[in-house]
Order: structure tokens, then C-alpha cells, then sequence
């Protein structure tokens, strides 16, 4: 688990000239520290994403004091003293995640408007991927439709996503907020506790904005993190970088989106048909959320000695640690229920994918491990759940359960595997994964006889109205005895 379970902090990036280039870096201001979870890079005169004065919301907005920006920087600080939401202040975050996208990556790739070939290739592909998908696994076609998206179109179309995983969390350090003041001086710094939520709200928007601003410029498709963050039923793929992607690996373009094609396609599969699932992953992350527990003595220093004019105090003080998990054994719980499901879901999309691309593909092996090891050395994945809830899936359960799922269809089928999606109680567990071969070859009960007598006594409703009515006389003919009898 990453060692700040609210660091709302991006990974560092390395400079490209070594140790100058960081002397440089701390200079000029740039960049962001690592234990920086509220910094407010990517704000109007700051520079740009992590430019001078990130660590400052204020001198964000107010360090060059460029006159053309004067205004659009008032107006920032309007928005976020006068914020009245929810514990995020999404609108902020939208508008802070397109002005990441607009900047483009740190290769110098920028997002691009998706013309109709590129439409029409993604759907081909994604055309072509359900259909090899049809010998892989029992789940019918999932996706309605196959759509291709600039970054800014993926930002659009995931940040209500993004709200359902967030606002949980928000809402529990919202709450806190609130309550480190005894009740009979809440009425007297009412105003005080409302800018301080509305700084809250705006920090929050201002760090989740810069990181789905980032990851847009990771993703592939809209199930690149083992979650649907897309509408139900549509396929996405991000043509530029699907490019990117592909770029130094040596394999033809075509083979990359194919393979690319089938992972979104079987993810959509997966979710379309077992409705359960979706709601059993954000509620996993619902109930870590609840465990979030906060430093109330140190919030309340903070909130004691707050100062308006200097409201990166609030930004220091969280980033001393502030937002731990609960050491509960529901905390510890919740935990294991989200990753070990998250593991399950990407190591079944990776063993149905591998089992589909195998016999087509010349280069199924090698984009299985070059995503593979993006995960293992810090994909968007692992970043953004590290990022957002303090989570690393790790690539151990994920090739764990991956080879468990391999392993089930050897010894029951595709069918047979397929199938244990039918509830959640028949999912394998955190142990299973550590134990594959047992839970494979474990003696599977039979229900079949139960099944059988069931439908036989569903099949016959006049035996059960002649059963109903016999109790009903035996009832009558009691009643009468033991009146007879008082009498």
C-alpha cells in the first residue's frame, strides 16, 4: 500500500540531464515534492503542470502578475472561496484536467481532434476483437458501440467516474473539517469553517483535475485501470496514444490496436454481463473510504492558528500525513476485497485476451509482457489508485490470477470459468490466489439433485394449492377441538 493513503501528489519524473537537471528544477520552482497531495500546478500564471509556484495556490495565480492574466487569476480566486458543492469542486477539476491535456505529454505529444479514418479503424478493430473474443470466453459481446477519443474527449466522458471514486474520500475529510471545533464555537467561525471547505473543495478539484489531465495522456482505452470509467457498452480507444503506445516496440501498428482492442472489448464483456460487478467495485472503494480516518489534533493546531491572508498553511499541514487508513480489521478488509477483486477482474481480461490473441497474433507474447511490465513499473494503474486512495495492484495478484484463470479453463472449461462470475461468494479470494492449483482442483459441489427437485416441485402449483389447503383443514379442525374443549 503507498505510503501516503491520501497523497494526492503525482509521481516525480526524473529530469533528463540527471542531478543538473534537478539543481535546475529546484531553482526555477518547477515540479512538485513527493509528499505534495494538495499541489496547485496546472493553475492560470503558474507556469504551466508543476511550474513555478505549485506549491502555492496563490502564487500560482499571482506569481508573474502578467496583467492579460490579472483577471482570469481574480477569477480562480473567486471560484474557490465562493465554492458551495460537494467536498470536490468538480467543475475546477474539469477545467484544470483539459488545461493538463492541452499541454500535452512530457514526450511533446499533444491531443488532436479524431478524424472519421480513425474513427473507422477503431471500430474495425474493435469489430475484429469481439469476434476472436466469441472462441475465448462464454460472455456475448459487450459493446454497443466502438468510439475513438481525443484526451479531452476521455476526460469528458470518465470524470463522472471519477466523482463516484472520489467523493467518498472528500466527504470523509470534508467531515473532519467540520468537526474540530467544539459545537458552541462552530456558529461563531461559521465563515472561517466555509472557506476552509471551500479551499478544501478547490483543492481536491484543483489535484484530481491535474491527475486525470495526466493520465489522459496514459490510456489507451476506458478500462486501463480494471474499472469502467466510460458510459456502460461503448468500446474506447485513443488513437494518439495507441500511437505512443506502439512507437518503440517494433510491432506493426495494426497488431498493437488489435491487441489493444481485445483488452477494451473484453473488459466490456465483463461488465456488461455480470451487473454486479461494477457496484461491488465502487463499493469496495466506499468502504475503504469509511476507514479514512483523520489526525483531529493535528487539524485542530491548524484550524487554531489558520490565517486567511496565508492559506498554504492548510496545504502544509496535509501533507505532514494528516489522512491515515484505520489499522481495523474492517479497514484491512476492505482493502484485500478491492485489490484481490481488481486482480481478478485484470488477471481474467489478461488470461481471455492472451487465450484470443495467441493463434492470430505473431506478437501476442511480447504486448502480454510489455503490459505486464507497465504495470510493474508504475502504469496508470498503480499510479492513479496510489494517487487517489493510497492502492497499488500490485502485478503479483495480477499474474496470480491470471495463471488461476489460465489454470480454471484447463480444468473446467471456458464455460466452467466463466461461470464462477455468477455471485461474488464464488469468486476466488486473496487465499485462492496464493493457492491457485488448490482452489482449481478443489472437489466442486454438486447441486444438481437440488436443482432437480426444485424444478419438479416448481412444475406442479396444484400440489402445492392441495398442500396449502390440507394445512388450512388441519388448522380448522384443531381450532374446533380446543373449542370444544374450553367449553
Amino acid at each position: 500500500m503507498s505510503d501516503t493513503p491520501f497523497g494526492f501528489g503525482l509521481p516525480p519524473e526524473e529530469p533528463e540531464d540527471g542531478d543538473e537537471g534537478k539543481k535546475k528544477d529546484q531553482q526555477s520552482g518547477g515540479g512538485q515534492g513527493p509528499a505534495n497531495p494538495f499541489g496547485f500546478g496546472g493553475l492560470p500564471g503558474a507556469g504551466g503542470f508543476g511550474g513555478p509556484g505549485a506549491d502555492n495556490p496563490l502564487a500560482a495565480m499571482f506569481g508573474s502578475l502578467n496583467p492579460t492574466d490579472l483577471g482570469a487569476a481574480f477569477q480562480q480566486l473567486g471560484q474557490m472561496l465562493s465554492y458551495e458543492g460537494g467536498p470536490v469542486n468538480w467543475d475546477m477539476a474539469k477545467q484544470i484536467a483539459r488545461q493538463t491535456v492541452s499541454q500535452g505529454t512530457s514526450d511533446g505529444t499533444k491531443d488532436a481532434s479524431v478524424g472519421p479514418a480513425e474513427r473507422s479503424t477503431v471500430q474495425e478493430a474493435v469489430r475484429l476483437a469481439d469476434l476472436w473474443l466469441d472462441d475465448a470466453t462464454s460472455l456475448p459481446s459487450g459493446a454497443a458501440s466502438a468510439v475513438a477519443w481525443s484526451r479531452a474527449e476521455w476526460v469528458e466522458a470518465t470524470l463522472p467516474a471519477w466523482q463516484e471514486l472520489v467523493d467518498p474520500v472528500a466527504e470523509r475529510v470534508g467531515a473532519a473539517m467540520g468537526d474540530v471545533l467544539p459545537e458552541e464555537m462552530q456558529a461563531m467561525a461559521g465563515p472561517l469553517i466555509g472557506m476552509m471547505r471551500s479551499m478544501g473543495g478547490a483543492m481536491f478539484g484543483t489535484q484530481i483535475g491535474q491527475a486525470v489531465g495526466v493520465l489522459a495522456g496514459e490510456v489507451v482505452g476506458s478500462t486501463d485501470i480494471g474499472l469502467p470509467l466510460g458510459p456502460a457498452g461503448k468500446a474506447a480507444l485513443l488513437p494518439v496514444n495507441v500511437e505512443a503506445f506502439g512507437k518503440d516496440l517494433g510491432v506493426p501498428k495494426e497488431e498493437v490496436r488489435l491487441y489493444l482492442a481485445l483488452r477494451e472489448a473484453a473488459h466490456q464483456r465483463l461488465f456488461a454481463h455480470v451487473p454486479w460487478l461494477r457496484s461491488h467495485l465502487f463499493g469496495a472503494v466506499d468502504g475503504y473510504a469509511r476507514g479514512i480516518k483523520v489526525d483531529t489534533a493535528k487539524l485542530e493546531d491548524v484550524v487554531g492558528q489558520f490565517d486567511p491572508q496565508n492559506p498554504e498553511q492548510l496545504q502544509d499541514a496535509l501533507q505532514q500525513g494528516m489522512f491515515q487508513p484505520e489499522d481495523t480489521p474492517e479497514q484491512k478488509a476492505a482493502l484485500a476485497r478491492l485489490e484481490t477483486a481488481l486482480a481478478l477482474v485484470e488477471g481474467w481480461v489478461d488470461a481471455v485476451v492472451h487465450a484470443a490473441a495467441k493463434p492470430r497474433l505473431s506478437s501476442a507474447d511480447a504486448l502480454r509482457e510489455t503490459l505486464r511490465r507497465r504495470r510493474a513499473t508504475g502504469g496508470p494503474a498503480e499510479q492513479t489508485f496510489a494517487t487517489l486512495i493510497g492502492l497499488e495492484l500490485r502485478p503479483r495478484r495480477l499474474r496470480d490470477a491470471s495463471r488461476l484463470w489460465a489454470s480454471l479453463t484447463d480444468a473446467r472449461g471456458v464455460d466452467g470459468r466463466d461461470g464462477l462470475w455468477a455471485h461474488p461468494d464464488m469468486l476466488p479470494t486473496a487465499h485462492d490466489l496464493d493457492d491457485p492449483d488448490g482452489f482449481v482442483h478443489r472437489e466442486q459441489l454438486d447441486f444438481s439433485e437440488l436443482d432437480r427437485m426444485l424444478g419438479e416441485a416448481a412444475d406442479k402449483p396444484d400440489l402445492r394449492k392441495k398442500d396449502q389447503g390440507d394445512q388450512g383443514d388441519e388448522g380448522g379442525d384443531t381450532g374446533e377441538a380446543k373449542g370444544d374443549g374450553a367449553e
